[in-house]
């Protein structure tokens, strides 16, 4: 176990210093190095400056000289020609000398210069005003002096010592240029060298500090930000090493800390997230405490045991006072453990003892070798469990709601690092889920025990016997965590030898859908007394459904219950059923060949309102229904079309002579994969035919006068049937429901009688749809002692609705002597 220590600071000095010095220093350098840039470009722009400023007095010259030129040329060819379109140019000229003069004067570059300018200032205006005057005068006056030879000499001098002039001020001034340019291009080559100097100085001081910052900061940081990826990644394994420098170190410490915290963090979150997600899928205590041993060995103990209360074990509430508990969970790392097994008995001194801490129920115990007194479970096995090597454990309670359960034991050995402080919190969370769990557990095992009681005790728990038809069934109540079911089957005997074959279901699942269950089932037994035709019986069932409530007010019927009803006659083989949103059974016919029965199924019960379709079917002798419910077809894995048609090929698969209990077995075997989700019911019921010869029927005219014929009639077939014993009751009887057709009803008259294997059936069918009532007649009345006659006559009678009108009936049970009697209720399998 990684302990936490504190981050110390190294000796050495810390980065903000030297970075804040290094950082200055290097400030102050290339401040200085811009300073001398900025003091050198200033110095060479000014000599810039000044070697331009020779290029204006240059040009300046040239516009003087070129003044006096133009003054010449005017005043020569004005004295040689006498035209006076000469004198402009001279005029021009001789206006803007001064100026230009004083121009030249004004931007001559050194002093020198300007003396010179203002010499060429004196000697051109001395040209101007001493000799070109007065020779354009005296050309105007004619004098022929202007054009002599001697003036035209002094002219001459005169130009020519104003050209000498230009050309001195011309030469000094290119010489002053060159000199400025010279001088220029040695404070450049300076200035390039000290820039060049500066800059290189400045790199290598960057260089120097950039190096510095990388190797002290930037290549710590990378490799911090990797492990730190690393760490991000799920990599909780990921440690910096220590280079004890400074901050980067005691950073380096810290992430190594904070990496080594995030580890043991995640092992016990992932410990507590696992035991969320894999303790107590099962809803079984025994299982529910394996899950918690797989979970915490080896990585929270090295040992677990878990062990709890009998009642427990049973569903039962806990007492929290019991001193043996039943150890029903054991793991290790190894396999040959001291500890008890699962299954053994434990004797505690409840409450489990220990060094508690303060608030919470688990205990610790850090070194068994010194605590003075022991009290745990296996607490009789000290010296064995010290030999062993256990060195310390915790014990938590199995508690839920607060009450104790039982107790969870997590054992270390000296292999391991004993338990410490920190490590109650996991056990608590450890015992607290396994406590949840298995208090689940064991209300599940209650409430399923509770529903499949209920269900047993609302399911029939053997068919009747039917002189109609052979039956077998299976009924597989759901593995799942859901519950039981509300599937049911039904067998109902019904007049004239007719039985009604049920199967329903109930959406939901536990006590709820069992109640429900068997609130229907007793409601279709009523409606079936009743004798009503499938779709009427279905219609009052749907009728019913919506007005159901429980004990609370809420509605017990839930929309979406299904049910089928059909109804085999063995007289005339004739077969009506109807179904609720129900699947519709498969017809096997006597030679194998399997076919849906045809017909749609109806609403489910609970909607209301909607009709219900019966359909007809004519049976052969020996074929058989198979009636079913949807969790033999339908699952999460298997889509109802499927699972028909594997129903069909499975009941197609009989073998010649199998009986109707193999066929359950081998069909149920062959569509179950697995604990059913659903509840999984099959019926099949195979078809018997009566024999004509147990049957007789008159036709009786609506006449009191063939009331005697008929007491005949029925008097020389039970002779034929060779039961003369029930002759006087059942003229009697006969008598009474006959004159009763006669008087009340309506024609056709119709007398039926039928010998069934253990009854003797006697039917009055008349077209009027008046059912009589059974009603006590008083000492004077003349009438009203038919009925009661019958029923006193009879083992049971009743009526039904036809579609002509009515039908009366009554029982009587056959005499216990003759070869050919049974007793009452029994089937008589064998054919006459």
């Amino acid at each position: 176990m990684q302990r936490r220590g504190r981050t110390r600071t190294p000796p050495h000095r810390g980065l903000v210093p030297l970075t804040t010095v290094a950082g200055a220093l290097l400030a102050v350098l290339m401040g200085l190095v811009f300073l001398m840039l900025v003091l050198a470009i200033q110095d060479a722009r000014h000599s810039l400056l000044s070697a331009r400023s020779g290029r204006p007095a240059l040009d300046q010259l040239g516009v003087v000289q070129g003044i006096v030129l133009d003054m010449e040329g005017g005043q020569r060819s004005y004295v040689i020609t006498r035209q006076d379109e000469f004198l402009a140019p001279w005029r021009t000229g001789r206006a803007a000398f001064p100026a230009q003069a004083q121009r030249l004067v004004d931007i001559s570059t050194s002093p020198s210069q300007r003396q010179l300018a203002r010499q060429i200032q004196r000697a051109g205006q001395s040209f101007v005003d001493d000799y070109s005057v007065p020779l354009v005068a005296a050309a105007r006056r004619g004098d022929p002096d202007a054009s002599s030879t001697a003036r035209t000499l002094e002219g001459k001098q005169r130009l020519d010592a104003l050209r000498g002039q230009f050309s001195r001020y011309l030469h000094d001034e290119r010489l002053a240029i060159n000199h400025r340019e010279n001088a220029l291009e040695a404070r450049m080559r300076m200035l390039t060298i000290a820039a060049s100097a500066g800059v290189t100085v400045a790199v290598v001081l960057i260089v120097a500090f950039g190096a510095y910052v990388t190797r002290v900061i930037v290549w710590p940081v990378r490799r911090m930000a990797r492990f730190a990826t690393r760490l991000a990644a799920g990599d909780l394994s990921a440690r910096v090493p220590l280079s004890g420098r400074r901050e980067i170190g005691q950073l380096e410490a810290a992430f190594n800390t904070m990496a080594g915290s995030l580890e043991k963090s995640h092992r016990r979150l992932r410990l507590l997230y696992d035991a969320g997600t894999a303790v107590g899928n099962t809803l079984d205590v025994g299982q529910t405490a394996d899950e918690l041993v797989r979970v915490a060995v080896p990585r929270f103990a090295d040992f677990v045991t878990v062990d709890v209360e009998e009642p427990v074990l049973r569903g039962a509430e806990p007492t929290a006072a019991e001193t043996v508990l039943r150890r029903v969970a054991r793991g290790g790392v190894r396999d040959d453990s001291p500890l008890a097994a699962a299954g053994a008995p434990i004797t505690v001194d409840p409450p489990p003892g220990g060094v508690r801490r303060s608030g919470t129920g688990a205990a610790l115990m850090a070194d068994l070798r010194v605590t003075s007194r022991a009290v745990f479970p296996d607490a009789r096995c000290s010296e064995r469990l010290l030999e062993y090597g256990m060195r310390s454990l915790i014990t938590a309670p199995l508690s839920a709601q607060g009450v104790l359960m039982g107790v969870v034991v997590f054992w270390r050995t000296r292999d391991s690092p004993p338990f410490e402080e920190d490590d109650l919190s996991d056990a608590e969370e450890l015992a607290a889920k396994a406590g949840v769990a298995i208090d689940n557990a064991r209300r599940y095992a209650r409430e399923r025990e509770t529903a499949l009681a209920l269900q047993r005790s609302l399911l029939p728990h053997v068919l009747p016997a039917s002189p109609s038809v052979d039956l077998a069934y299976r009924y597989l109540p759901t593995g799942t965590r859901a519950g039981v079911g509300g599937d049911w089957l039904d067998v109902i005997p019904l007049s004239g030898t007719r039985v009604a074959l049920v199967v329903g279901d109930v959406v939901g699942h536990g006590i709820q859908a069992s109640a429900t269950m068997g609130r229907l089932r007793t409601a279709v037994r009523t409606l079936a007394d009743v004798d009503l035709p499938p779709d009427e019986l279905l219609t009052h069932l749907d009728d019913l459904v919506l007005h159901l409530e429980d004990g609370a007010g809420e509605q017990a019927g839930e929309v979406g219950s299904t049910c089928l009803y059909a109804v085999y006659d063995p007289v005339s083989r004739h077969c009506s059923l109807a179904s609720a949103g129900h699947p519709l059974p498969f017809v096997i016919s006597p030679q194998g060949a399997v076919e849906p029965a045809p017909g749609q199924a109806g609403p489910p019960l609970g909607l209301g309102g909607l009709p219900f379709e019966t359909t007809d079917l004519l049976l052969s002798e020996g074929a058989t229904l198979a009636l079913f419910s949807n969790g033999l077809v339908h699952s999460r894995d298997l889509d109802l079309g499927h699972g028909l048609d594997r129903l069909r090929h499975a009941l197609a698969a009989s073998e010649e002579g199998e009986s109707l209990e193999a066929a359950c077995d081998r069909v149920v075997a062959a569509l179950r994969t697995g604990e059913p989700a659903d509840d999984v019911t099959l019926l099949l019921a195979r078809t018997r035919a009566l024999p004509g010869d147990r049957v007789a029927t008159w036709e009786v005219p609506a006449d009191p006068e063939h009331v005697a014929r008929v007491r005949t009639l029925t008097t020389g077939q039970l002779g034929a049937w060779k039961l003369d014993e029930l002759s006087f009751t059942t003229e009697l009887v006969v008598s009474e429901l006959v004159t009763n057709a006669i008087r009340y009803g309506g024609s056709p008259i119709r007398l039926r009688l039928i010998r069934d294997t253990g009854t003797l059936i006697c039917e009055v069918s008349d077209g009027s749809s008046t059912a009589p009532h059974l009603r006590r007649a008083r000492v004077f009345d003349e009438g009203g002692r038919g009925l009661l006659l019958v029923a006193r006559l009879s083992r049971r009678w009743g009526t039904r609705q036809t579609a002509a009108g009515k039908t009366i009936w009554c029982e009587q049970a056959l005499p216990a002597t003759g070869a050919s009697t049974r007793s009452p209720g029994s089937v008589d399998w064998s054919r006459e």
